[in-house]
């Protein structure tokens, strides 16, 4: 009896150790050390500069679309929305995937003379992205007073990111990378 006082004792005292050891509340550690989120991300400015080239990319832990412009890219907005809607017309653009991001750059992909500066040859799969894990679709919308609108179908809701980068040369890049998993 006293045995089992003592080994009941022990393992008390070593339960409470554990506990004043241990963090009430575990946090489990981001995936591939993402912190994004999926709130809109923005920057305000219209641009004269074009769009040029849509083109994407897979990573370990993202997918990534990149909208290659000639000049600077100063005004964008990427949101998720329950449906992308064309400029002008508001027409559905109906997207592959459990959800949709609208991605809106304040620049147009004509120059002044209002020649095409990029024109896929399908529009609703502007890009190819069969075999990638987040994209399901890219879908260029078109131009409309100066601004472009981009649909990208996606897997689910996910964690974004958005910035630009610049160059090559005088151009600038639009970055929009979408996260494999929370």
């Amino acid at each position: 009896m006293k045995k089992r006082i003592l080994s009941l004792l022990a393992t008390c005292a070593m339960m409470f150790g554990l506990a004043v050891l241990t963090p009430a509340t575990a946090v489990a550690a981001p995936y591939c050390g993402i912190y994004w989120g999926s709130l809109p991300e923005s920057a305000s400015g219209m641009s004269s500069a074009q769009i040029e080239n849509l083109r994407t990319g897979r990573h370990a832990c993202f997918d990534r679309l990149v909208v290659d412009l000639e000049g600077d890219v100063s005004g964008y907005s990427v949101e998720y929305v329950h449906r992308v809607t064309e400029l002008g017309s508001g027409f559905s653009v109906p997207l592959s995937g459990g959800a949709d991001l609208a991605i809106l750059v304040q620049a147009p992909a004509h120059d002044s003379d209002f020649r095409a500066t990029y024109a896929p040859r399908n529009r609703t799969q502007a890009v190819d992205v069969d075999g990638y894990r987040t994209f399901r679709q890219v879908a260029f919308t078109g131009s409309f007073e100066g601004q472009t609108l981009i649909g990208l179908g996606v897997r689910a809701r996910l964690p974004m990111r958005v910035f630009t980068l610049d160059g090559p040369g005088d151009g600038s890049r639009l970055v929009i990378d979408v996260a494999h998993r929370w």
